[in-house]
């Protein structure tokens, strides 16, 4: 198995090395913050627990958690790895000067991967010797709960080096999208882009409320979109499919939004926006409703892991 280093150890990095260790990986994992580490290794092993109630890790947690261990400096943490993965802040001088240091540092054949989710490879890898090895993978949050993983090379990176990365992937249970030339924010933050600008501009014209919307997505479109894509929804939402959904809606579509123009998020309608979150949950409530997001999700991903097998 690929020996893998984790540099960053928040919430993202937590949940990499969740991926990699219950798929039989060694991690070592490293941060730079004193006592960043020590506290992340408790927090996996309590999610591991987690996973492993919802029926998600096959192991006993402290087996998967054997797998990470603390580094004491990124250079420990990458000496004999394989394959790294970066989950440093979203500062591009920063990941600049972290992949200076990580490609001194890693040996020749290892990939360095960075979790960024609005930065392209060739800005904050262009000027370092070993460019080639160097990618994207950008996850959703949180990834051991959320598969998709946003590979983006730049034209710079080796060939073998996407099709080792997209492999690596798929093989911890992942699910690799290939975005196929760099553009900003990548494909999966610009589609969600593209509705939370509709959804703030319809809560800033007074048209519906903030739950409301969030029903439309809850209780609408994110049912189907919980096991199709848009793409498909549409081919099975005309009998004629593709090509007749886009005679009978393209028209309208397009009309329909034409003249919209997204408000800024400042002033009042954040007020407005923040107002009725609020209302709707306290603030003291948040990191509670959080840990019944992840719980959620476990559920959700447990159970399209049954219907996947009964349908295969």
């Amino acid at each position: 198995m690929e020996h893998i280093a984790i540099i960053g150890s928040g919430l993202i990095g937590r949940a990499w090395a969740t991926v990699y260790s219950r798929a039989g990986h060694p991690v070592k994992l490293y941060d730079s913050a004193p006592g960043a580490v020590d506290k992340a290794l408790g927090l996996i092993l309590e999610g591991l627990h987690d996973l492993r109630r919802a029926g998600l890790v096959d192991e006993a947690p402290a087996a998967v958690a054997a797998r990470i261990t603390a580094a004491p400096s990124l250079e420990a943490a990458v000496a004999q790895a394989d394959y790294v993965q970066e989950n440093t802040s979203e500062d591009e001088a920063v990941k600049q000067s972290v992949f200076s240091a990580l490609d001194a540092a890693a040996p020749p054949h290892c990939i360095l991967a960075s979790s960024t989710s609005t930065i392209q490879t060739s800005r904050f890898a262009g000027h370092v010797p070993g460019r080639a090895r160097c990618i994207v993978a950008h996850p959703v949050n949180p990834p051991h709960l959320v598969p998709v993983v946003e590979i983006s090379p730049a034209p710079f990176t080796s060939p073998e080096v996407v099709e080792r990365t997209r492999s690596l992937q798929q093989r911890v249970g992942q699910v690799p999208v290939m975005v196929n030339r760099e553009v900003e924010g990548f494909v999966l933050n610009r589609l969600q882009a593209a509705l939370l600008l509709e959804a703030w501009s319809l809560v800033d014209q007074g048209v519906v409320s903030v739950d409301d919307v969030d029903k439309c997505i809850r209780d609408g479109l994110g049912l189907r979109w919980a096991f199709m894509g848009p793409f498909e929804t549409i081919d099975l939402n005309a009998p004629g499919g593709v090509a007749d959904y886009a005679a009978r809606f393209g028209g309208k579509m397009h009309a329909m939004m034409k003249a919209s123009v997204p408000p800024r998020w400042e002033g009042e309608l954040v007020r407005n926006v923040e107002a009725q979150r609020r209302t709707l949950m306290p603030q003291d409530q948040h990191a509670a409703r959080e840990a019944w997001r992840d719980r959620r999700l476990m559920a959700l991903v447990a159970h399209k892991r049954e219907q996947d097998r009964g349908h295969r």
